[in-house]
């Protein structure tokens, strides 16, 4: 079982091109699948796995207190699995055919007010290199919603100020070519002629937003960052590194942006994933409409 589950693990990095993250995800879940098929249903063969088997393990999962996303996922996760063993000829049956994903609610996510989007852009102050790099982070997130691990990824040919769109590598390796506003544009030219060449010093490298020794940023670097100036910005809310992201998507859906352009910014394969920030922006409408109607 552990030579299927590698052989899986191989097609999904080198034919399927998934995400580093997607790649550990289904790993980490498979692992435990398989040890519990193992361990507890004393089940060493595939051939002989059934529907049965994967219901009492999304049984034990519940009973550890897991939540839907996370049974959900795991289906997932299994249900790949069994697909490509079934494909490649390692078994005769999928038992994961019948197998249902639970229906757990869709938590919102979390996002700020145009007043608390600018009080964060506003927050980096001065012109010192530092200060010229986060407020180029923050513009650039805000104005294209990427990722943030695809802003660190970035690298000088990825962004184009003349012509006012970037690149960027998604999940799955797909690129896409995403418009930025002026602001941004000014942004990241202070930032590449003021910011940039002290940061870079003497070091040599393509990376586009760098650290204090002249290396790309890392995500746990932005984290810290955006942490610091969320306090600055006497933000209250809980801010993540995906909080510009989610703002982004629901402010352009609130002015009348097309969905399937919002999706297409998002690098959403699925419409569903991106309806997400239609709920969010008629919730925000339903607290605006009890704070100022007279009949609410």
């Amino acid at each position: 079982m552990k030579d299927a589950l590698k052989d899986f693990i191989h097609y999904i990095t080198v034919e399927r091109g998934l995400a580093e993250n997607t790649i550990s995800s289904y790993q980490r879940d498979l692992k435990g699948y398989l040890f519990y098929l193992e361990k507890v249903e004393e089940v060493t063969e595939l051939e002989r796995v059934s529907r049965v088997h994967i219901l009492h393990y999304l049984k034990y999962l519940k009973d550890k207190n897991q939540s839907s996303k996370t049974l959900a996922r795991n289906i997932a996760s299994i249900r790949a699995f069994h697909q490509f063993l079934l494909r490649d000829g390692v078994v005769t049956h999928d038992p994961s055919v019948h197998v249902e994903t639970p229906q757990g609610e869709r938590k919102l996510p979390k996002v700020l007010s145009i007043e608390e989007v600018e009080a964060l852009l506003q927050a980096p102050k001065g012109d010192t290199p530092f200060a010229l790099r986060d407020k180029a982070m923050l513009e650039l997130l805000y104005a294209t919603g990427l990722r943030v691990s695809e802003l660190v990824n970035m690298n000088l040919d990825d962004v184009h100020t003349t012509m006012g769109f970037v690149r960027c590598l998604g999940k799955g390796k797909k690129e896409r070519i995403i418009p930025m506003g002026q602001y941004a544009t000014n942004a990241i030219e202070q930032y590449l002629q003021k910011g940039r060449p002290q940061l870079l010093g003497k070091n040599a490298s393509d990376s586009l937003f760098l650290n204090h020794h002249g290396n790309r940023l890392s995500r746990q670097g932005f984290w810290k960052i955006l942490k610091k100036l969320a306090t600055d910005a006497k933000i209250e809310k809980e801010l993540t590194p995906h909080t510009l992201r989610h703002s982004f998507a629901t402010h352009l859906l609130e002015n009348g942006a097309d969905i399937r352009a919002v999706q297409e910014m998002l690098g959403h394969a699925d419409i569903s994933t991106t309806q997400i920030y239609t709920h969010v922006s008629k919730s925000r409408l339903t607290d605006v409409y009890k704070q100022h109607h007279p009949r609410s």
